[in-house]
């Protein structure tokens, strides 16, 4: 036994003196391994430890197994010391020189037509109304019928409509996600519908077969055209600026009645005719009215309680006149060059 506590002794003196004088992470790990991996020298006293007597075992596992953890601490603390100077050495060699430019980022930006459907989204949310949402692809019965539009209306004709079967179409009109809430709402019903419609019209500088409207509808008792007007006067100040004037003209749509065609006064020129407005000091804005008494029936509404009023303008018809766009189809060009104005 004193033999193996001898050489014991030796491993490790021998092992503190190759410890401290290692120069490198390499050489530390090669040291582990020599004294304590499965054929080190340590282990292999461990190994022949059967040759001792009973009492003697004890003590010489004991004083290799100290050894062992002197030896597992002073090679942590090696390695520790190894990667401070590494990581000292990195920072000093990679220094950053704070002054030289960077990459630029470009970024990108909302496209006009979101960032006015945000905007009216925002003016509607602070007076109340909720945002509803429907499917584009829709049956006729609320794109048509529940709206006061008879089969022989000419918007449901096969020219202006784009059917993909007889009662199946692609909504031509965001109205069709009010019937939707009205249908399944009782009163009252305060909500607006953004979204995208498809027309069958030609592209031109100011139509698309593809296109996006905002659509409200206000339902309870006692709503009248005063209400509307008010409504669209503080929609119309909030939008395209406080000194802007609204005006109604008698038209007809089958779904309000009575109805009426919404001009909004120039936000250039402020009413004295311009490029913008053609001359004429006002802008066309949206198509609005009470809502007719069938189209409330049609949707389970009794129109002896209840009224209300609605309207709808193009997205793209804000958009330009907002932006002073004179072509619709910048809009869906995707030009660079374009939209990076916005």
């Amino acid at each position: 036994m004193d033999d193996m506590k001898e050489e014991i002794a030796n491993i490790k003196e021998q092992s503190v003196k190759e410890i401290s004088n290692a120069k490198n992470l390499k050489e530390l790990n090669d040291l582990r391994v020599k004294y304590l991996g499965k054929k080190g020298e340590l282990t292999a006293i461990l190994r022949g430890m059967g040759g001792l007597s009973p009492e003697e075992r004890p003590v010489v596992g004991s004083l290799v197994n100290s050894v062992r953890e002197e030896i597992e601490n002073l090679i942590q603390e090696k390695e520790k010391e190894f990667k401070n100077q590494e990581l000292l050495d990195r920072l000093k060699n990679e220094t950053i020189d704070v002054t030289e430019p960077s990459k630029k980022v470009v970024l990108g930006s909302l496209h006009p037509i979101t960032k006015i459907i945000e905007e009216v989204e925002e003016i509607f949310l602070g007076m109340g109304y909720k945002i509803a949402d429907g499917p584009e692809v829709e049956k006729a019965t609320y794109n048509f019928d529940k709206l006061n539009t008879p089969p022989d209306h000419p918007a449901r004709d096969i020219q202006d409509t784009f059917y993909i079967t007889d009662d199946i179409i692609l909504r031509s009109q965001t109205s069709s996600v009010q019937a939707r809430v009205m249908e399944n709402q009782k009163p009252p019903i305060k909500i607006i519908c953004p979204g995208a419609v498809y027309r069958s019209d030609s592209v031109d500088a100011t139509h698309s077969p593809v296109f996006h409207q905002i659509e409200g509808l206000v339902v309870d008792k006692h709503i009248s055209m005063a209400d509307l007007k008010g409504t669209l006067e503080m929609f119309a100040k909030k939008c395209l600026g406080e000194n802007t004037k609204i005006r109604f003209r008698p038209h007809h749509f089958p779904f309000t009645e009575p109805s009426a065609e919404a001009d909004v006064s120039c936000f250039v020129c402020g009413g004295k005719g311009c490029r913008v407005c053609k001359g004429e000091g006002w802008i066309e804005l949206l198509g609005c009215g009470e809502v007719h008494p069938n189209v409330l029936r049609n949707c389970g509404i009794d129109p002896d309680v209840y009224s209300g009023f609605a309207f709808g303008f193009g997205v793209e018809r804000i958009a330009m006149a907002k932006y002073g766009i004179e072509d619709m189809r910048l809009l869906f060009e995707n030009d660079i060059r374009f939209l990076k104005q916005f």
